[in-house]
């Protein structure tokens, strides 16, 4: 069976991992590649690509006998690595794989010939030039296509309908907002003793943290945090931004967490259709362009990346359909003091509450909307360069010992990141709307709430560290929008005064918990 889906085994890849290590610290080897699409084909062809190689498959260890010569060399078994190691390193690093019982084997050699010579049991059943290999194929000339979809405009009439409270426990009850402790439960999310800030944090470890922080090397305070950004519902309305808003928001969560975006590294996990349909190819595109842009935007680079294409099914009438195009961005950064990261949750009553960046009237593909059933064409946007600059600053205000608690504004907006962070900590607190700076001309008590523009993030400041805030915040835009209570209520005061909100917090943490919580 050709199509066999690959078999992980985590055991053997933490060996193949540690082995690997060893040998990397010593020098043993001088070039390295997984064993990822095409098995040894792609890695051993590119290794090879400046030089040549010769290979013998008959030595490659095997999971199942009867394999033919073409299927051992395109298999993507996993838990391989092809390395490049000089033939006097040999002894040694075989030791090393063969001391931790990790299978190696030398499966050729690299030439000088600028070909790629495959045999088996001694007949060559490939020869074929390096450059022509690389470079000989034409190259595919595709057609994309990519139109704004044409959507209704938001029913005004029904958004002010909305009730916030109603709203607010709606989008929290949400699928893609909901707690997902039930999943994070099932794996080692301790990594070995080695976890700082964990998936679930606050007072319970049990509320949605923005990043997790990982220390390594248990004799060094250095870290590292890891986080990630998602949005496939702005997809329908504009895969650029969609993209966009996936590279802040993962960003955001480095910042929370007190990361600098100067020393983090963005990974991508593209999940699209068929590339061939012009309009798949299309959103396609749209999305690795603004990759590009607001990679280079915010000056953070792309190290990796992965793709997952022609990802589609057929309906009950027989219609091929396509899944929503998907992008996942993936962040990684570099924590020279792990006992300076600070968590999500609120942490005492009488501390001040800071909205950081501009509120914008951006509700297109937001919850709110899918909650409610409304159209909108709004898509949150990104501005790097105004993003770049609040990051940093905050960035310098948590490795200050200035900020007690940071979670960004993402699904849902303000509304439910200061919920969240309420039944995190344990506390209430009073926010008003008035002070929130945006620029919508006739601003309304519903966008404010519940937008989801990029590059925000609801900030916790004691009392006596307010004016140091203030100061190292200076040139960006930020407000004093509330205060934390001694008490077990969400309460939420409109642009007139009124009250809007005025929840209890383990109601509302109810909320968020209760959609899964016997899945």
């Amino acid at each position: 069976e050709v199509s066999a889906v690959q078999i992980g085994n985590p055991i053997v890849e933490k060996k193949v991992l540690d082995t690997v290590l060893q040998a990397r610290d010593k020098n043993l080897y001088r070039a390295i590649t997984d064993c990822g699409a095409g098995g040894f084909s792609s890695a051993i062809g590119e290794l090879g690509a400046n030089c040549g190689a010769r290979v013998y498959l008959e030595r490659a260890p095997l999971k199942y006998e009867g394999l033919a010569p073409w299927e051992i060399w395109v298999s993507e078994a996993q838990e391989r690595m092809v390395l490049a190691v000089p033939k006097k390193n040999l002894k040694k690093i075989l030791k090393i794989f063969s001391d931790e019982d990790v299978e190696a084997t030398v499966l050729g050699e690299f030439t000088n010939t600028g070909r790629l010579e495959i045999f088996y049991h001694k007949e060559k059943v490939c020869d074929l030039d390096m450059n022509f290999l690389h470079k000989g194929l034409p190259r595919f000339h595709l057609k994309a296509i990519w139109k704004p979809p044409k959507l209704r405009k938001p029913n005004f009439r029904k958004i002010s309908k909305i009730d916030p409270a109603e709203a607010l426990k709606k989008i929290l009850a949400s699928p893609n907002v909901c707690s997902k402790e039930w999943v994070i439960r099932q794996y080692d999310h301790e990594v070995q003793g080695t976890s700082i800030l964990k998936p679930l944090q606050g007072r319970k470890a049990d509320s949605p943290g923005d990043a997790c922080v990982l220390r390594p090397i248990l004799d060094s305070f250095c870290g590292i945090a890891v986080s990630n950004g998602i949005n496939p519902r702005y997809g329908f309305i504009d895969p650029y931004w969609m993209t966009a808003s996936a590279i802040d928001e993962a960003l955001r969560n480095i910042t929370c967490v007190g990361g600098d975006i100067e020393r983090t590294a963005l990974l991508d996990n593209f999940c699209w259709g068929n590339p061939k349909d012009v309009k798949q190819l299309g959103t396609l595109v749209r999305s690795a362009q603004a990759c590009y842009d607001i990679a280079k935007g915010f000056e953070v680079p792309f190290i990796s990346g992965k793709d997952s294409l022609n990802n589609e099914y057929v309906d009950e009438k027989g219609k091929r359909m396509s899944i929503p195009g998907t992008i996942l961005i993936s962040a990684i950064s570099v924590i020279p003091d792990v006992r300076k990261v600070i968590s999500m949750d609120f942490k005492k009553p009488g501390n001040l509450i800071y909205i950081v960046g501009i509120t914008k009237d951006e509700l297109g593909g937001s919850h709110l909307y899918y909650e409610y059933g409304i159209d909108g064409n709004s898509v949150p946007k990104v501005e790097p360069i105004s993003a770049k600059k609040i990051m940093k600053s905050l960035n310098v205000a948590i490795r200050s010992g200035v900020v007690k608690s940071c979670h960004d504004c993402s699904e849902g907006g303000l509304a439910v990141a200061i919920a969240e962070m309420c039944f995190a900590g344990g506390f209430g607190a009073e926010v008003s709307l008035k002070n929130i700076v945006t620029d919508m001309d006739r601003p309304n008590d519903i966008t404010l709430l519940f937008s989801e523009s990029n590059s925000r993030f609801i900030v916790e400041v004691s009392p006596e560290k307010e004016k140091q805030f203030q100061e190292i915040m200076k040139g960006n835009i930020f407000s004093k929008i509330g205060n934390v209570t001694n008490n077990e209520n969400l309460v939420i005061y409109g642009l007139n005064g009124k009250i809007l909100i005025n929840e209890n917090i383990y109601k509302l943490k109810d909320a968020w918990q209760s959609t899964l919580k016997n899945v």
